[in-house]
């Protein structure tokens, strides 16, 4: 059976991965093995309830999370843009990423093929640490080409802006 595959790149100090929706090619137990051995500080599903239920995988929340790693879902429609919900959850989510990242850790998004959702969440994720649309659009289509699938996906992603994110002691950097 096809292990999962983690396409990673460097962003804001730490990693960056993408990969599909663990168990796609049969072997779930052994995907969440993969990625108890990636070590990521978060994971970031992209998938809906509804996916998730297609393939059995209700349980992926708790079984990420009794391998000791942070865990969120964030649901998009495939193809899609993110909601008002999604939206309104965002910066939350985005700056626990972003200080996982920043601190050297190991941040995972995935959807269900870790094309489109994930490309768009990655790229966002790229411009809020700082980085150029144009520039990190070509460094994530360098590690995984089918990132971002739609002219939508990547003017949501491309409007992110560089977040200010706390430092230990309550202080603020640009």
């Amino acid at each position: 059976m096809a292990h999962i595959v983690f396409h990673a790149l460097p962003v804001g100090g730490g990693v960056l991965g993408i990969s599909q929706l663990p168990g796609l090619e049969g072997d779930y137990a052994g995907d969440l093995e993969d990625i108890r051995a990636w070590r990521p500080s978060l994971v970031i599903t992209l998938t809906t309830d509804g996916e998730l239920a297609d393939f059995g995988l209700q349980t992926l929340g708790a079984d990420i999370r009794a391998r000791a790693a942070r865990w969120v879902q964030m649901p998009i429609v495939d193809g899609a843009t993110p909601d008002k919900r999604f939206e309104k959850l965002w910066p939350a989510t985005a700056e626990k990423a972003l200080l996982a990242l920043q601190g050297g850790g190991r941040v995972l998004l995935h959807c269900r093929a870790g094309c489109g959702r994930s490309g768009m969440v990655a790229l966002r994720l790229m411009r809020e640490a700082g980085q150029n649309a144009e520039e990190a659009l070509g460094h994530l289509r360098a590690v995984r080409p089918c990132a971002i699938e739609t002219d939508e996906q990547f003017e949501w992603a491309a409007k992110g802006r560089r977040r200010k994110l706390p430092r230990p002691g309550g202080l603020y950097c640009d």
